[in-house]
Order: C-alpha cells, then structure tokens, then sequence
C-alpha cells in the first residue's frame, strides 16, 4: 500500500525536487529518488526487520526499500540499541519508540493503513503545500519527524530539505533560495534561532512539538517578526491529536488547540484525554494493553475540552502529591515561565522525608532571578501550599533529540551538579 502509494506520488511529481541534503549539495527529483528506491530493493535482498537510522538520505532509501519488500520497519535514533524482534507484531508494517519521559520507553506498533491516515490528517490540518518544502531538522525516526517530514514527503509529495543540524548558521544555509519553507522543530529549536536572529524570514509555516512551547516564546518571535508558531500535540500511539492553526500567540499556555481533522478527541471520567481516529496504532508491543487499540489510545494526559480548544491540565502519572493535595507540575511549570527572566523550567515531585507531606515539590529553572523574588512572583499566581520547597538553578536543562525534557531522568540527576543558588556566570 505505502510503496504504491509512493510510486503515485512520484509519477506525478515527475521532475520536481522531491529532496535536498545540504551537507552535500545533492538533489533528487521524484523521479530520481523513485529510480534510487528501485535501486536499493534490487542491491539487498532485505530478510527481517529493517533499522533506518541518521539524518540523511539513506534513511528515506533504506525505507523506500523496506516497503518495497513489504518489511517490518522500525526506525532507530543514532546510538540506539536494535530490538530485538522475536515474532514481531501482526499486521504491523511500522514499529515506534515512545519517548520514554515517564519511564521506560515502550514499542508502539502500526499498520500502513495507520500511517498513512495520519499523514493525511496531518497534511490536511496544516495545510501542507507542496510548493513549501519542509525544513528537515528534527529526527527523522522520531515519531513527529517521521510523521511531518518523511511521511509528507513520501505520501503527499511535499519536498523535504535534510539539514544535518540544527545550528543557526545551518539553518540559514539551508534556507538560501527557498522563497517559502516549512519548518517543524521543538521549543529549545525555537529559542535558540530566535536568541541568534536565525528564523529563516522565508519560514511560511512555522510549528512546534515534542514538548510544551513556552508562551513568553511563542510571544516574543510574533512581536519580532510577525511569525505565528503553530503549536502541535501528538503522540507515537495515536501521531497527530491537537493543532493550535490560530494566526495570533495563545493567551494560555495550557492550550493546544483543536482537534485534528478526522480525529476526535473526549475526556473520561478521570479527566484523561482520550484520542479516536484511524491513526491510532494498533498495538503496544510485545505486550499489549487496554490503553492502546481498536482506533482508541487512552493517554495520559489531563484535559479539558472547552468550545473544541484542548487544554492540557497534566499527567496523571506526574501529578504531585502534597499531604493529599494534588497539584499539576505543568500548573507550576506555567506560572513560574510568567516571569520574563525565566527562560526554563522544570517541576517535579520527590518522595518526602515527612511521611505526612508524602512529596516535595522541586523546580529546576534556568534563570538568575534569585529563589527569593520566584517565591514573591509565584504567590501572586498560585496558592502557598504549591510553591517549590526544593529550588535548583542551572544552565540549561538540557532537552534530548526529541526535545523531551524527562522528569524521571531529573529525578536521577538531584543531588548531582545542580546548586541551590543560581550561576554567577550565567546570563
């Protein structure tokens, strides 16, 4: 079905650039890159699982080739171990990582019906335009860059431009030329082009994902440059759930905007969002479970769904436990981000040496706003008992490849190289 597909797409995009590497220089049309996909299935005879992995074209060959053969595909981040796949999923065509931020990383398997509908329901939410190439600088194994740059690029024939990193200086390389340009990324992506004045002017749609996009951001590239950065939700068991496509920032950061087209989105009884579409995965493997299948994904997530807006409210599992009163780190989180000399933040809740109290709130925050002026600027926002009693400052927090910024890894790294005051070198 997927190679079909591809096939189409590249008959009638014929002559047109289907893909660009700026580290080399080369270029492929469709008709190129679908000779070259022919090549790759012919020189391997592929048995078994196929592993693409990297930030180049070989990725979207090895693909290509692997669905020409009909082969189970699960694409790998550098440096990840290979599965092993002992009696690998059925029908599964596609094999996801989770991000893994809650715990450990999970295997999400999906038809190519599945993918599939996600890439339509992305292209048609977004309005992804075949004459605005998409700026490839997030992973290409990861589901968000599988799902809105290999995806796109395979199914609906909108170009994408390999960027090896994501520098400043490599993104204005690789926008030279471009008279109009996608440009999916994270947060820490966003800030740090926008802190270097390297937002390509050319950048026609702009969109965020893969964590929480900062209001004060989201606000301040607007006033700089009149870009409107889309915020996005998704998710590896379900792809796509929730764009904001407004033209103006958000006044709340908890929102996420509306539902995809052709998904359909509720809260349960517990207040957990709940996801409906055909682009739901069809299992967790090896072991399955009732969150997870028949076109139903039950997440994790907190919501509320008010005149179609989704507004995240949390995670169940991260939810802090202050002598029986439960607070959100994400209601913490936003408060704290309200004040403009922060620029990141993470809240999270540690077991209590006072077993009455249960957990105690920590915030580590990249700032050199003293505890004492966060603490006057919080309890003009949020009742007392939510304040952080545990505050460490540092320099960055340092997001991964994805973009996640794990608490469970955080909570490994307390009592390591963080400090109680902030960096007098830090600015």
């Amino acid at each position: 079905m997927l190679y079909e597909r591809w096939r189409r797409v590249a008959a009638e995009r014929g002559g047109d650039i289907a893909l660009r590497e700026v580290a080399s220089g080369r270029r492929w049309t469709f008709a190129e890159l679908a000779e070259a996909g022919e090549r790759a299935g012919q020189k391997s005879a592929i048995r078994g699982a196929v592993f693409p992995s990297g930030q180049g074209p070989e990725f979207i060959l090895e693909l290509l080739a692997a669905w020409r053969e009909h082969r189970l595909v699960c694409p790998l981040e550098p440096g990840q171990p290979v599965p092993v796949l002992a009696g690998p999923p059925v029908p599964g065509v596609h094999l996801k990582a989770t991000s893994g931020t809650a715990g450990a990383a999970r295997w999400v398997a999906l038809t190519a019906a599945q993918l599939a509908a996600d890439a339509d329901n992305i292209a048609a939410t977004m309005g992804l335009r075949p004459d605005w190439p998409n700026l490839g600088v997030i992973s290409l194994a990861h589901s968000y860059g599988f799902s809105n740059l290999v995806l796109p690029l395979l199914l609906h024939g909108i170009p994408l431009i390999l960027v090896p990193a994501p520098l400043p200086e490599m993104v204005r390389r690789a926008a030279e030329g471009e008279a109009h340009l996608t440009l999916p990324a994270v947060p820490s992506m966003w800030r740090a082009w926008h802190e270097a004045g390297a937002i390509p002017a050319t950048v026609r749609l702009a969109i965020s994902a893969g964590a929480p996009l900062p209001l004060n951001l989201e606000q301040a590239v607007f006033a700089a440059s009149g870009l409107k950065i889309h915020n996005f939700l998704g998710a590896s068991e379900c792809g796509g759930m929730a764009y904001d496509a407004s033209d103006t920032p958000r006044t709340d950061a908890a929102c996420v905007g509306t539902a995809l087209r052709n998904v359909a989105l509720s809260v349960n009884e517990r207040g957990g969002l709940t996801v409906r579409s055909e682009a739901v995965a069809e299992a967790y493997w090896p072991e399955p479970s009732l969150e997870l299948g028949a076109g139903t994904f039950q997440t994790s997530d907190l919501a509320e769904i008010v005149a179609g807006r989704v507004f995240l409210r949390g995670r169940q599992s991260d939810e802090i436990n202050v002598a029986g009163r439960k607070v959100s780190p994400e209601t913490i989180e936003r408060a704290l981000l309200q004040h403009p000399e922060v620029r990141e933040c993470l809240v999270l809740g540690v077991p209590s040496r006072s077993a009455e109290r249960m957990e105690t709130i920590y915030a580590v925050v990249v700032t050199a706003v003293p505890e004492a002026e966060l603490k006057q600027h919080l309890l003009q926002i949020l009742p007392a008992w939510q304040l952080p009693r545990e505050w460490h400052f540092v320099a960055a927090l340092a997001a991964n490849a994805r973009g996640k910024i794990s608490r469970a890894e955080w909570r490994r790294k307390l009592g390591g190289e963080t400090t109680r005051n902030p960096p007098s070198n830090f600015k």
